[in-house]
């Protein structure tokens, strides 16, 4: 009995296997799409990102000239380097003419400013306004800091994507429980079928 009773203690609830799309339901997804949740949605696909670590995206993690994104304290509070594909270019270089033309109005407005991770604000007292330091998707108003009573924009937040993507899986038909999460794990799964196909079946096999 007692060994019965330490079994059902352990029973842990199976793992769900995560929803995919396909590739035609991915594009029909993004094509219903506009505006910054779809540029969102491209890279949470296209890259292979979390929702939070595309949205806490700074200017900086960007390197356009090699195809690259960094990620910063990402799951396991750990850095990592991943691909920036050719097709997100054009959209992403849109969107941040009209991110920086905002964040140049509010420094002429006195504003423009940003929350700076860990103790940089104090190491870097100016940095917090100069465009390398902003959000890739800043939030379209303020919010002011309870302690410094400075004026901040915040990230987007997630719940703008999250009702973008529900309203394109909709219209579009899809009969899957699809969130932003779902562009992730179809990336890795097409990525891992391309490989697949790429590689052909072993000689001789």
């Amino acid at each position: 009995m007692y060994d019965h009773a330490l079994r059902v203690l352990r029973a842990r609830k199976p793992k769900r296997i995560p929803v995919v799309m396909s590739r035609d339901e991915v594009a029909t997804a993004l094509a219903l799409m506009s505006g910054v949740p779809r540029v969102v949605a491209l890279l949470l696909y296209g890259s292979g990102l979390r929702l939070m670590e595309t949205l806490t995206l700074r200017v900086k993690d960007l390197d356009l000239a090699r195809g690259e994104l960094r990620v910063r304290d990402g799951k396991g509070a750990k850095d990592r380097v991943t691909m920036l594909p050719e097709l997100i270019r054009n959209p992403l270089v849109a969107h941040l003419g009209f991110a920086r033309a905002q964040h140049e109005a509010d420094l002429a407005a006195g504003r423009g400013c940003v929350p700076m991770p860990g103790s940089l604000g104090r190491k870097y007292p100016y940095a917090d306004r100069e465009w390398a330091w902003q959000w890739v998707f800043p939030a379209t108003s303020h919010y002011c800091d309870t302690e410094t009573r400075v004026e901040h924009r915040h990230h987007l937040h997630p719940t703008v994507v999250q009702k973008a993507v529900r309203a394109a899986v909709r219209a579009a038909g899809i009969p899957k429980q699809v969130t932003p999460h779902t562009f992730r794990h179809s990336f890795a799964t097409h990525l891992l079928a391309g490989r697949a196909v790429s590689s052909g079946p072993e000689e001789g096999r």
